[in-house]
């Protein structure tokens, strides 16, 4: 077998499993993360109740920190099921938003200096490759019929 002959054969075993194994993957951390906070067991609580408190004292945060949870497991299960990107696609970029928030509201828990993430900054920065995944997932959705 030539090295194109088995780059080829590679490719298309990638190409053949890219989209599940993003959904899966997606699936895994938001329910898995999404879980945690509904078990009142995220590592990322207080960071979490420090962004609440600072932007929405509306509800008491344990509500909201169960809603959010939810909202994370629904995003997970979302991307299990063909057909629903359209929808939970746009439900992850509010989540971005709304995760990134630390990154310009609690400067001093996200960095330790200029470009330099503390371990909860870098846990948010990791959430472009969960963006870059989702556009690779969009970009694969079949136009929709007039």
């Amino acid at each position: 077998m030539s090295l194109r002959t088995l780059d080829l054969k590679i490719i298309r075993f990638f190409k053949k499993i890219a989209m599940p194994v993003s959904r899966l993957a997606l699936f895994v951390v938001f329910f898995w993360f999404g879980i945690l906070k509904v078990l009142d067991m995220s590592p990322a609580s207080q960071v979490v109740q420090n962004l609440f408190n600072e932007t929405m004292p509306i509800m008491e945060f344990s509500t909201f920190f169960l809603i959010f949870g939810l909202f994370e497991c629904l995003i997970g299960i979302l991307f299990l099921i063909p057909g629903a990107e359209r929808g939970v696609i746009p439900m992850l970029f509010l989540h971005m938003i709304t995760t990134a928030g630390p990154l310009f509201l609690l400067t001093g828990e996200t960095w330790t200096g200029p470009l330099v993430p503390t371990l909860e900054g870098q846990y948010i920065i990791k959430n472009l490759v969960i963006v870059a995944t989702a556009i690779g997932i969009a970009a694969h959705l079949r136009p929709m019929s007039k």
